[in-house]
C-alpha cells in the first residue's frame, strides 16, 4: 500500500515541476533605448541635440504642433501621433486618417529620416497572437502611409504585441494599449 508520507512526496514533487515549467513573458531591451532622438524640454518647444545624429539636416521641416493640432518629436524621437484600433482589429479608423496623413507628411518633408511604425496590443490573447496582430496594424498603417506618398524605403514595421500592456487593465486603458506609435531614427 502507498502510504501517505510517500503520496505527500509525490504531490510536492509535481507541484515543483509544475512551477519549473511555467514561464514569464521574456524582458525585452526597451527599443526606445536604440533611437537616435531629439527631447523635448517643456512648453510646446521641440529642442533638437545639435551636436549628434538625430538633428534635422538643413531643409528638414521637424513635425511639431500644438495640442491636438498635428503631432511633433517629442522625448527620444516618437512621433506624438499615435493610431488607435478597435479591440482585435487592424482596420485604420476614418477619425485615425488624418494622424496618418500629417506621419506621411513628415516622411516626405524628412528624406534623411526612417519611421518605425511599432504595433501594440492590450493584454487580452496569447503572446503570439498579439504579436500577430501588432504586426498586421503596423502593416495597415504602411499600407496606408504609401497610399499618401510616403517612402516605402523609409518606413519599418514592428510588433511589440502585448509586452507593454497593462495586464487586467480597465477598458479606457486597454483602448489605448491598442495602438500603433511612431519612431524617427536616422
Amino acid at each position: 500500500m502507498i502510504s501517505k508520507k510517500s503520496i505527500l512526496y509525490l504531490l510536492v514533487i509535481s507541484i515543483a515541476f509544475g512551477f519549473a515549467g511555467c514561464k514569464k513573458k521574456p524582458r525585452r531591451p526597451n527599443p526606445l533605448d536604440t533611437v537616435i532622438a531629439s527631447s523635448a524640454s517643456g512648453g510646446d518647444e521641440i529642442f533638437l541635440d545639435q551636436s549628434g545624429p538625430g538633428t534635422l539636416a538643413p531643409g528638414e521641416i521637424p513635425l511639431i504642433g500644438g495640442q491636438g493640432d498635428s503631432g511633433e518629436i517629442g522625448e527620444r524621437g516618437i512621433i506624438t501621433e499615435i493610431i488607435y484600433f478597435d479591440f482585435d482589429s487592424s482596420s485604420i479608423k476614418a477619425s485615425e486618417r488624418a494622424k496618418l496623413s500629417i506621419v506621411a507628411d513628415y516622411v516626405r518633408n524628412n528624406p534623411s529620416h526612417q519611421v518605425i511604425a511599432e504595433g501594440h496590443c492590450d493584454w487580452r490573447g496569447t503572446p503570439e497572437y498579439n504579436l500577430a496582430l501588432g504586426d498586421r496594424r503596423s502593416q495597415s498603417v504602411r499600407q496606408y502611409l504609401e497610399t499618401l506618398g510616403a517612402s516605402s524605403v523609409r518606413l519599418e514595421t514592428r510588433s511589440k504585441g502585448d509586452l507593454n500592456a497593462l495586464e487586467d487593465a480597465s477598458a479606457a486603458q486597454m483602448a489605448e494599449d491598442r495602438r500603433v506609435e511612431f519612431l524617427v531614427v536616422r
